[in-house]
């Protein structure tokens, strides 16, 4: 998920930028000022308490600034993350908006700080307010937003350089060369987070169907160690030769082999917005192996979905398949399907479990019709998706 704070003293255009950067990144916009107007506006109790302390050049109090970001997070749940402008504007702040985050299981990811020579402000703000007709940017009150700026919101600085997420940006020049500034250090520096998502259940639950269908939604590189090893099979490869045997009985090739395939498949596939595992992991060990092999690429495991179906419906799915086209050797043997199924819940079900001790982690009726489920995940997914910081 991410979640940026932009900063900056009154009239460093941090309302201009924001509206760019809640477009190119999809995020939800979380104005305090905007807010607190749009309360006066409609002449809430809220506003009206507002309304007085705005106008002073002074700031609300904590408790009205939370009740309305809670509010705003609440009922944003489509959006990669959060734009706060004009929050935390003191260090008291910048805690409640670490728990108020923590509360929705993501943090901040940066504080991206506008830094303007104050003459500029000044002349800004000044034009600003007789564009659109502000009282809080007349001269007075500018001066006094500007001084209670600097006692007082300037300390959040030191707040965000100690966690290392704070990131000062020159803020004066052409609108468009200010956005090129931001958006490359938001892409240096999180850009490049990979979504890794991993599908699990029993032989026959539908992840082949899914995966393809998901690979192309989430623009993601699908790995299907299945798919991959009976290529290696068909090639007749020395891989190949090796996994035969294990592949014809049902049974699960060596972790070496496993390893050796998929670190292949990811060094040829650079600069992507991530991968989708499916066959693997079938054993508590692999889900271990994974876990590593991701750990190297500086990443891990998103998203864990696992389609749940009943052993009498997979075991139907896996003997109908055997008289398709799309039917595998193992198919067709009903000896083989069931022990398969039992490999499953001796193996795999171990390394399901470790899975759903991690966050992210989905179970799907698999059930119902492959449109619905396809439907159910991509909901779940984009819900989940969200948690990424």
């Amino acid at each position: 998920m991410l979640n940026i704070a932009l900063f900056g003293p009154p009239g460093a255009g941090k309302g201009t930028q924001s509206k760019i950067l809640i477009d190119k990144y999809n995020l939800s916009y979380i104005a305090t000022g905007d807010m607190l107007r749009e309360e006066i506006k409609e002449n809430t109790e809220l506003g009206r308490e507002a309304k007085e302390i705005i106008e002073r050049g002074t700031l609300v109090s904590d408790d009205i600034i939370v009740k309305l970001i809670e509010n705003k997070i609440t009922m944003n749940s489509k959006f990669n993350g959060f734009l706060f402008d004009g929050f935390p504007r003191t260090v008291v702040q910048a805690y409640i908006l670490e728990g108020l985050l923590i509360r929705f299981n993501t943090s901040l990811t940066c504080m991206i700080s506008l830094e303007v020579p104050e003459k500029t402000l000044v002349e800004r703000m000044i034009k600003r307010g007789k564009l659109e007709n502000r009282k809080d940017d007349s001269i007075d009150v500018i001066q006094k937003r500007l001084k209670e700026y600097k006692l007082k919101t300037l300390t959040v600085i030191d707040f965000y350089k100690e966690k290392g997420i704070y990131y000062p940006m020159d803020g004066a020049g052409n609108m468009q060369n200010i956005t090129d500034r931001i958006a490359k250090t938001i892409d240096s520096k999180y850009g490049n987070k990979l979504v890794n998502i991993l599908l699990l259940g029993s032989p026959g639950a539908g992840k082949g169907t899914q995966a393809k269908i998901l690979e192309k939604k989430f623009n993601l590189v699908y790995i299907s160690t299945g798919a991959i090893l009976r290529e290696e099979i068909k090639n007749n490869s020395e891989i190949g030769k090796i996994a035969k045997p294990y592949m014809e009985k049902g049974g699960i090739v060596p972790d070496e082999i496993a390893i050796k395939i998929i670190e292949r498949k990811i060094k040829k596939h650079k600069n992507v917005n991530g991968f989708l595992f499916k066959g693997f992991p079938h054993t508590l060990v692999q889900a271990y192996i994974l876990d590593g092999l991701l750990r190297k690429l500086g990443t891990s495991i998103t998203t864990t979905i696992k389609i749940e179906t009943p052993l009498i419906q997979a075991i139907k799915r896996l003997s109908y398949r055997s008289k398709t086209e799309g039917a595998r050797n193992y198919d067709k043997s009903t000896d083989i399907i069931i022990r398969r199924m039992e490999e499953y819940e001796k193996n795999t079900v171990p390394a399901i479990n470790y899975y759903k001790n991690k966050k992210n982690f989905i179970t799907i009726d698999g059930t119902k019709p492959e449109e619905e489920i396809h439907q159910n995940i991509v909901k779940s997914l984009e819900s989940t998706l969200l948690q990424i910081k």
